[in-house]
């Protein structure tokens, strides 16, 4: 590929910087090393958090402007009143994003698929438009018919009428697995870059902490109700080893199930989140994710790196595009918790498995380098736009 003579302008939009999730890390990481290492000139535009600080440190080399919509509000409307409430917002959001746009003139813009999906292919700034998918089909503004009313059915319902009209309208729709890639068979714009390795430890774990750690928010779709009912037969099989939960969210119904299910919680700590993950990871020799559904599974990357092995549910579809079964860590029928474990003790009883998977996931788990990783996203961005090369 030639070198670029002229800097690759790129704005990127998403809701907010403010919180500690995946999305938000992910992006920062990819946004600083494209800046960094690619010079190129990066602009991220927010809508919310307009007096919050960034969770995560971004380079000087990039540009923030926050619109300051507040469709948080949204969040404590009523449903009724909701759709007026966005209808407003949405429109003062197209305004302003349309003016930043026809300012910027960026080369791309890139979208996280959520309120702009709407319009964004409108906006004639001439930027070829990207969409980045965190979350796999199935799952992505996925409503439950059986727990919402009519009016919220047929909005459904339009919702998803709409989304293909507008994904195929994209230059590239990325996805982070090949799974899901395929789950579009609608599309031939789909590819698929997964998301990078967020830490580089300089140590790993010795696998002699007879811990076992997980890194996951409190929530249904964690499954973090099933981990406790698989460590209910777990602690009663190995008598030495611990849990321990770390992650953000409402701690109180499972602190319940670990009293109905009579969980030693001398053994089994819920814990809030921790601004030290890396730690975390080295002083455990086990990790284990039961989510019911995984747009890819970060967390799993980043146990590996740190010498981890690593139990999974095979849950879609995340963790099958990272876990070799059997090699360097375990997938699990997804939701079977006898079977989960049985492996967790199988793996807490065998420190030569333990040993043999670890290095085996530092090996695998490289082709998620920030710089493999980037590589993927720097062809997409150089393709096809002669005005930079």
């Amino acid at each position: 590929m030639l070198e670029t003579t002229n800097k690759l302008k790129l704005v990127y939009i998403t809701p907010a910087l403010y919180m500690a999730g995946g999305v938000e890390r992910v992006l920062t990481l990819k946004g600083n090393y494209f800046a960094e290492h690619f010079g190129y000139d990066i602009t991220i535009i927010l809508t919310e958090g307009k007096d919050k600080p960034l969770f995560y440190p971004l380079s000087d080399k990039i540009k923030v402007i926050n619109l300051d919509i507040g469709f948080e509000e949204l969040w404590i409307c009523s449903f009724v009143k909701k759709v007026f409430v966005y209808l407003k917002k949405q429109r003062q959001f197209k305004k302003s994003l349309t003016r930043e746009l026809m300012r910027l003139r960026p080369d791309i813009t890139i979208s996280l698929l959520r309120r702009e999906i709407n319009f964004l292919n409108d906006i004639k700034d001439g930027s070829r438009k990207i969409g980045e998918m965190h979350i796999n089909r199935a799952n992505y503004r996925n409503y439950n018919t059986e727990k919402v009313n009519l009016l919220q059915r047929l909005f459904a319902k339009f919702w998803s009428s709409n989304l293909l009209r507008h994904l195929k309208k994209l230059d590239k729709l990325v996805v982070l697995t090949d799974r899901d890639r395929e789950s579009w068979v609608e599309l031939n714009n789909v590819v698929t870059i997964p998301d990078p390795l967020s830490i580089s430890p300089t140590t790993i774990s010795l696998l002699t902490e007879k811990r076992v750690v997980t890194i996951a928010r409190y929530s249904h779709e964690k499954g973090i109700d099933l981990l406790l009912k698989a460590w209910s037969i777990v602690e009663k099989q190995v008598s030495d080893w611990c849990l321990d939960i770390f992650g953000d969210g409402d701690r109180t119904s499972y602190e319940q199930l670990i009293d109905e299910l009579k969980i030693n919680s001398s053994r089994c700590q819920l814990h809030g989140r921790t601004n030290d993950v890396e730690k975390e990871y080295l002083n455990s020799s086990l990790f284990v994710l039961t989510s019911r559904f995984e747009g890819f599974g970060m967390v799993i990357t980043e146990a590996m790196v740190c010498g981890l092995p690593v139990i999974s549910f095979d849950c879609p579809w995340g963790p099958r595009s990272i876990i070799k079964d059997g090699e360097d860590g375990f997938l699990v029928e997804n939701g079977n918790v006898d079977a989960l474990a049985n492996k967790m003790c199988r793996l807490m009883e065998d420190k030569n498995l333990r040993v043999s998977m670890s290095q085996a996931g530092l090996k695998n788990v490289q082709r998620f380098s920030i710089e493999h990783v980037a590589e993927q996203w720097k062809c997409i961005f150089e393709s096809k736009n002669v005005s930079i090369l």
